[in-house]
């Protein structure tokens, strides 16, 4: 959230354009900006530019997002979001893993998801960077789990940098899920953070079938970092049927679109 002083030295058209970046969940196109704050996309190129060399926006290919608190809910908010889709991804994600499977699972809310579904399968090898993840799943149904070394990041729970890559590439799984914080029909999946894409490539490269998991929300929103090559992945799971242009392009990159039912459910 912008402080006064912040405040006092933007523009309304920068404020403006923070707000509208907000409340499209932190990330948009540039046309989609233009369209939504009704003016020009040459407007909005110049309002991002200002914006950008005071570090409150970043920009990417066709889109610009907010950087920072701003533009990074904490695990905690992302948890939060959208629960009955994520857990109905996740029931259905687990679905496709048998017992005695290995598994790698990466530190997206989704897969906190996807660790509480498969507390109901045996004998299961879990390797992961989550802590959430690793407590969810140890010492159940004898499964054994493995947690990966390396920095702690406590606003994304888990851990990072070279040591994590080491310890992950030791390992062979039979399936890596991945969640995206973003899926772009140009870039395929993204994710916020640059340590989250360094550790997605140890994961696809040592596992036998990637799949991505990420509720419709995330579809035709930007963020920073690609999270793979798209073509890498193996199976897209979501509660929503995507757009004929982003499932066009998932069909162009080898994706399998899987629709996991949503059940909603009354929250107090």
């Amino acid at each position: 959230m912008a402080t006064e002083n912040d405040t006092q030295h933007k523009t309304h058209r920068a404020l403006e354009l923070i707000e509208t970046l907000t409340r499209l969940g932190g990330s948009a196109r540039t046309s989609h900006l233009a369209d939504t704050m009704n003016v020009s996309e040459e407007t909005i190129r110049r309002t991002v530019k200002k914006l950008t060399k005071e570090g409150t926006v970043s920009r990417v290919h066709g889109g610009v997002f907010l950087v920072g608190a701003q533009g990074a809910p904490s695990m905690h908010q992302r948890i939060g979001e959208n629960r009955d889709e994520k857990r109905s991804i996740a029931n259905f994600a687990s679905t496709l893993i048998p017992d005695n499977s290995s598994i790698f699972l990466d530190v997206g809310s989704t897969s906190i998801f996807v660790a509480e579904a498969l507390r109901a399968k045996k004998k299961l090898t879990i390797v992961t960077n989550s802590i959430s993840v690793a407590q969810t799943l140890m010492d159940h149904n004898n499964n054994r789990g493995f947690l990966a070394g390396g920095e702690l990041h406590s606003d994304l729970g888990g851990t990072f940098g070279s040591h994590a890559r080491k310890f992950i590439s030791k390992f062979s799984a039979d399936f890596a899920l991945l969640s995206a914080v973003a899926v772009d029909i140009k870039k395929g999946f993204l994710v916020n953070a640059q340590g989250e894409a360094d550790l997605a490539e140890v994961f696809v490269e040592n596992a036998h079938k990637s799949i991505m998991i990420a509720d419709h929300s995330k579809i035709n929103r930007l963020a920073p970092m690609v999270l793979c090559e798209p073509t890498d992945i193996d199976t897209f799971i979501t509660d929503q049927q995507p757009n004929s242009e982003m499932s066009d392009a998932m069909k162009k990159w080898g994706i399998k679109i899987l629709l996991a039912p949503v059940k909603k459910k009354k929250h107090k």
